[in-house]
């Protein structure tokens, strides 16, 4: 097998991709955006064409709003399951914590009156 002429000066076939030009001023695109791992992750909701809630679905990386937005509608409604996807920045989402449980809702369980039990339904009210 006889090898070809070589490359000119400033190329390389590495990889098997032919003739690439190479050197300083040759831009490869990586000094145009951030990488992807420094990218913010995003929290998604997306509400069923059924529900009237928004439900979690799962979460993302992307640079801004609107990449999040498209990559959601891509990744989490590939079969039409919703009418309406929520974007929300992880880092601006609070929450409690689960360890905090009894002391946090515990107040609301002395309030009988918020349980549906403690109301009579009169007979005369259908479906209740």
């Amino acid at each position: 097998m006889t090898e070809g002429p070589a490359p000119a000066s400033g190329y390389t076939a590495e990889g098997g991709h032919g003739a690439v030009p190479t050197g300083p001023s040759v831009p490869t695109g990586s000094r145009t955006r951030a990488p992807r791992n420094s990218w913010p992750l995003w929290e998604v909701f997306v509400r069923g064409k059924r529900g009237l809630n928004h439900v979690h679905v799962g979460s993302l990386h992307a640079a801004d709003g609107e990449m999040a937005l498209s990559n959601a509608r891509d990744v989490y409604t590939r079969r039409n399951e919703g009418v309406s996807i929520w974007v929300v920045p992880a880092a601006e989402i609070t929450a409690s914590s689960p360890d905090e449980k009894d002391s946090y809702f515990a107040p609301s369980g002395d309030k009988v009156y918020r349980h549906p039990t403690f109301y009579e339904i009169p007979d005369n009210v259908p479906h209740m």
